[in-house]
């Protein structure tokens, strides 16, 4: 994708939670960011409000906006249930009639919206759905376990524990070490990020292992690692069908469980958050049964923590665990590519234990 000077709509709800995609656009692209929109905290500027960021700053509305020249606009925030909200139908219009292509990873595809559309063909602006998906998309066949890349899926005890996140400081990690690693993107804000990828949660159930499934024999060609975006949890009620579709499709030869130590339930739900052995014990069990993929790594989203307290929760994971842990985003992502390394090293390519039928 190329580059933009995107002004992001996070009206109302700019944080490290309440927009993820506005924090980790910021966070992995800052270099094209040059304003966000959030009335409620205008003024301010991204590294005050989400601790990254710098300069950035958060204006009152779009017409603010426009003084640091955007091209584009990125819708920031995904509500639940990817809608529209009717508020914003304004601050998009206004957009595209002054000539902005938009960015959007809403369930309500903008393309589909006639009066959107319309003025958007009028004025020449482009409507960019990044949760519009492929057509022709498979059942899952077993494929990936074929592949020469060594294959690594993030998983989480929860969902918005940052897998995509780890994900990406994973394969920069990887590169850094001479080595080739590939990043699929399984959601919006890492399709954006990337330029490519499918957004999972909009394809059809029986097609989501399918889809997970080309992107890894995609991201495989010519590299050595492949790191796979993982999405929802299976231990949450709303989105569990998703993450193990995805591990039946990508089936990695390796874990990342990423998990928030100070979250106690799950996401929306009155559902307690298991420990951290529990959870390594569950996805080792349930992907056994098709091809093994262990934990081999713990990745904690320590962002509402003190360094301190970041480094206690380290510990405290690694004496229950066994295996290694750190905070990507505070200390790097190198500690868990070497776990990786040394899974595959010791001949951790796994083999797949089922097959589909011709």
């Amino acid at each position: 994708m190329k580059k933009n000077r995107s002004v992001i709509l996070a009206e109302g709800a700019f944080g490290v939670l309440g927009s993820k995609t506005a924090a980790c656009v910021i966070r992995h692209r800052q270099n094209e960011v040059v304003a966000v929109i959030d009335s409620t905290q205008a003024g301010k500027t991204t590294e005050e409000v989400i601790g990254f960021g710098g300069p950035i700053p958060i204006v009152c509305d779009l017409a603010e906006a426009m003084k640091y020249l955007p091209d584009s606009l990125l819708v920031g925030i995904a509500p639940k249930g990817g809608r529209l909200p009717e508020e914003w139908r304004a601050i998009l219009k206004e957009a595209i009639s002054l000539g902005l292509h938009i960015f959007s990873g809403m369930h309500t595809f903008l393309s589909e919206d006639a009066e959107l559309a319309e003025l958007a063909r009028e004025k020449a602006t482009a409507l960019v759905d990044l949760r519009d998906v492929p057509d022709d998309l498979p059942v899952a066949r077993c494929l990936a376990a074929d592949v020469e890349a060594f294959v690594v899926l993030t998983v989480g005890t929860d969902c918005a524990t940052g897998k995509m996140t780890v994900a990406l400081q994973m394969t920069e990690a990887a590169r850094k070490r001479g080595l080739k690693a590939h990043f699929a993107p399984t959601g919006q804000t890492g399709i954006y990020i990337a330029g490519e990828g499918i957004a999972v949660d909009r394809v059809i159930g029986d097609f989501v292992a399918g889809a997970t499934e080309r992107l890894v024999l995609e991201g495989a060609e010519g590299n050595d690692f492949v790191f796979v975006e993982g999405q929802g949890s299976i231990f949450h009620p709303g989105y569990s069908g998703v993450a193990l579709a995805m591990l039946h499709g990508a089936l990695p030869d390796a874990l990342i469980l990423c998990h928030q130590p100070s979250r106690v339930l799950v996401s929306d739900y009155d559902v307690p958050i298991v420990s951290l052995s529990e959870a390594v014990r569950i996805h080792d069990a349930v992907s056994a049964p098709i091809k093994p993929a262990p934990v081999v790594g713990i990745a904690l989203n320590c962002f509402d923590l003190s360094e301190e307290e970041t480094l206690r929760e380290i510990e405290k994971a690694e004496k229950e665990t066994g295996i290694p842990a750190t905070d990507c985003i505070k200390f790097g992502a190198d500690k868990l590519v070497r776990a990786v390394i040394d899974r595959m090293n010791s001949g951790g390519k796994g083999k797949c234990t089922s097959r589909s039928n011709p």
